[in-house]
Order: C-alpha cells, then structure tokens, then sequence
C-alpha cells in the first residue's frame, strides 16, 4: 500500500498532472509524468538567506495516482489490475525526482496482461515520459 502522503486522491490533482505532464504509453499503460523545474542557476538569487538555514523544508513527496475505468473489465479485474499496478509503482518511485507526480491509466488490455508483462509496459513507459522529448524532422 502507498502512504497517503505519496497517494493523489482530489481530482484536481489528476487534472493537473494529465494536463500538464509528459505523456508515454506502453502496451497496456499510458503514463503522464509531471517532474517539478529544477531551480534554473541563471537566475539572480539574493546574497541574503531566505530563511535560517537549520529550518530547512524537505522536498514534497512523489505522489502517484491510478484511472482503471471500466474498458478494462468488471469491477473484480479492475481491482486486480489497480492492485498490480500500485505494487509496481511503490518499488519505482524512489527512482523518480522528489515531487514528481505520476498519473497510471490502464489500458483494456492490461486485463489480460501478465505481471511480468505489466512491469515491463510501466518500465517503458516512464523511461519514455522522463527522457527529453526529440524534435521532429519536417
């Protein structure tokens, strides 16, 4: 089970990270991926501290959230794919940047599809969502 602090539950949050994230699907997942800028070292920073800094604030959780609508099967296999997916997102969310948001939607063929088969859908797909996006050629 994922801690509630790494859980989205309000539906703004899946808004906001299907509308504003990088998009990937694989097989029988589609990810939306939003990484958090990174402080951009260009920028003018003040030579005064913002705040002490014995009071640092640590870094926002990953949070991930998962849609299995009703495509993918009845209510037993939606619950069984939803269960698959949970357990492999919480062994890969270490590897994602603090405050990264990830949104798991299940595929009607994820219903079908194996365990081994689902981890490697996942694997492509964030590999795809978290690398730079090429230009296309016209």
């Amino acid at each position: 089970m994922l801690a509630a602090a790494q859980r989205l539950r309000r539906s703004t949050d899946f808004a906001a990270a299907v509308r504003g994230g990088r998009r990937a699907g694989r097989g029988a997942v589609v990810v939306h991926l939003t990484v958090p800028a990174t402080a951009d070292p260009s920028t003018p920073t003040s030579p005064e501290p913002a705040r002490d800094a014995g009071a640092e604030q640590p870094s926002a959780p990953t949070r991930a959230g998962f849609v299995v609508s009703k495509a993918v099967g009845n209510a037993v296999v939606r619950n069984r794919v939803r269960r698959r997916l949970r357990a492999l997102v919480r062994e890969r969310l270490a590897a994602l940047p603090a405050g990264s948001t990830v949104v798991v939607r299940a595929l009607p063929a994820a219903a079908e599809a194996s365990y081994p088969r689902l981890a490697a859908d996942l694997d492509a797909a964030l590999a795809a969502a978290r690398s730079p996006r090429a230009r296309r050629a016209r």
